[in-house]
């Protein structure tokens, strides 16, 4: 709990400092964390998370926000330039801790954009993008490009999911400790500590990430001068399921319940770092999820009933609701206005846009080809919807469009881990699914055969969208 004697302990600087004349902006991605496993989103959920529930008391909490993909590296595409990942060579999958960089050179990035504008960038985690320019990345040199080549002065983090080999620290350019052992597969079903068997850095334990991750997100946030942006995508609650010893049986949820509430904890070390330093009426806080959580029936079950995705139908990777619809809740005292909430559709390309807006630069022709600017939504000065349509991508490719209510699924079966992932159409059945979300929230009325007219519609649109290369306004 913050006193009076820690807030005098800190430097005088830092504790006197004015308000800034950008805001800083600090972005919490999490990794697979499910819309229901917030307890502001869910009132059943089985995991205390006090922290993420006053970011969103204090701010505004968005009920139809949206990554891009179901899936993680396209999702951190679409966040860090502002352009669908389907338009690149990434149109399913993801990378592995090996694969050479997605963006391309010379390509504007968020980063980019606000490093121009004069703000202190740093990333703290999971990256998972890809490093460098050959497969596999040779993690004994240099790395060229890293995170610091699209704008970023800082970086500390792991190349890729913390499940995937191989398993190190990289430093700004280069690992902190090279991979020379070797650690096997993990045995156990992805419901548990699951990891995949490869090269390991010696001094690297799965369970010390997140909280090592946390304290350099914290140190920058503590030290840097204003305005700042820290972009903080944390490892977790994405498997293996481990959290420290300190968090272990926290939750009602079983391991990763209890790796939720751990993320829960470290959100508040930012949000408390940042009351510290005084700063917090001029700081832009958005904590979000690169996608649904991988939580089905047996998680359900085994859990006791905690229902990570709730109320949304499938799971990560899905087509589905539950596969992208995510969690985003933003806090800005000076401008956002406690305890709002937007049914404003939003995509997490939109940042992009946004953070434009925010701090008064205009958008190139070529950049953020699909990014919308919410900055209107976040103050509650949105009148009406501001995304025409919002493209979803499965895991293994499937696409959805939703324009209003109606959302067109251009195939049949999840696209992702739910089975069946694909269904082949009998004869005189739908080719795909067409679903008017207002009434049916759940996707069980299949409607692509009584509303041809929508899914000529939605399909049209959707095929603009691929020819023209954007899907924002251009002016």
């Amino acid at each position: 709990m913050l006193t009076r004697r820690t807030f005098l302990s800190l430097p005088a600087a830092i504790a006197a400092a004015e308000p800034a004349e950008k805001p800083n902006i600090v972005v919490v991605l999490c990794d697979d964390l499910g819309y229901g496993d917030i307890a502001c989103y869910n009132d059943e959920s089985r995991i205390r998370t006090p922290h993420i529930d006053r970011l969103a008391s204090d701010g505004v909490r968005f009920t139809d926000a949206h990554s891009p993909s179901a899936v993680c590296t396209p999702t951190r595409y679409g966040l860090m330039t502002g352009r669908y990942a389907w338009r690149t060579r990434l149109t399913h999958g993801v990378f592995h801790g090996t694969s050479p960089a997605l963006i391309e050179d010379g390509r504007e990035t968020l980063t980019s954009l606000l490093k121009r504008s004069g703000y202190r960038t740093g990333c703290f985690g999971k990256w998972h993008l890809g490093l460098g320019t050959r497969e596999p990345a040779d993690y004994s040199r240099e790395l060229r490009p890293s995170p610091l080549d699209y704008g970023f002065d800082e970086f500390f983090g792991i190349p890729a999911s913390l499940d995937m080999p191989p398993y190190l620290y990289i430093d700004g350019r280069r690992a902190v400790e090279q991979p020379t052992s070797t650690i096997s597969d993990s045995g156990a079903s992805p419901r548990g500590p699951f990891w995949r068997g490869g090269a390991i850095a010696p001094g690297f334990r799965m369970d010390e990430v997140l909280p090592k991750i946390t304290e350099r997100a914290v140190r920058f946030v503590r030290e840097s001068l204003q305005p700042f942006f820290a972009y903080v995508p944390f490892t977790a609650p994405h498997t293996p399921w481990v959290p420290a010893a300190a968090w272990r049986g926290k939750s009602k949820a079983g391991q990763y319940g209890d790796f939720v509430a751990q993320v829960d904890a470290s959100t508040g070390q930012l949000i408390e770092t940042i009351s510290r330093r005084g700063v917090a009426r001029d700081t832009l806080f958005i904590f979000t999820s690169d996608n649904g959580a991988p939580w089905s029936e047996p998680d359900i079950q085994a859990s006791g009933g905690h229902r990570a995705n709730r109320p949304w139908r499938g799971q990560k990777s899905d087509i589905q609701e539950a596969g992208h619809r995510v969690p985003f809740v933003a806090l800005w005292p000076r401008h956002i206005r406690a305890g709002s909430l937007s049914s404003q559709t939003l995509c997490l390309t939109d940042l992009f846009a946004t953070f434009a807006a925010v701090t008064g630069r205009t958008l190139g022709r070529d950049d953020a080809e699909d990014s919308y600017n919410m900055l209107p939504a976040l103050l509650g000065k949105a009148n009406r919807p501001i995304r025409h349509a919002i493209v979803s991508h499965s895991g293994q490719g499937l696409f959805s469009i939703r324009s209003g209510s109606w959302k067109l699924v251009l195939g049949r079966g999840s696209g992702g881990f739910t089975k069946p992932d694909r269904i082949e159409p009998g004869p005189g059945e739908p080719a795909g699914e067409l679903y008017n979300l207002a009434g049916d929230p759940h996707e069980d009325r299949n409607l692509y055969q009584q509303h041809p007219e929508k899914v000529e519609e939605l399909s049209a649109l959707l095929e603009r969208y691929r020819r023209q290369g954007y899907s924002r306004p251009m002016a």
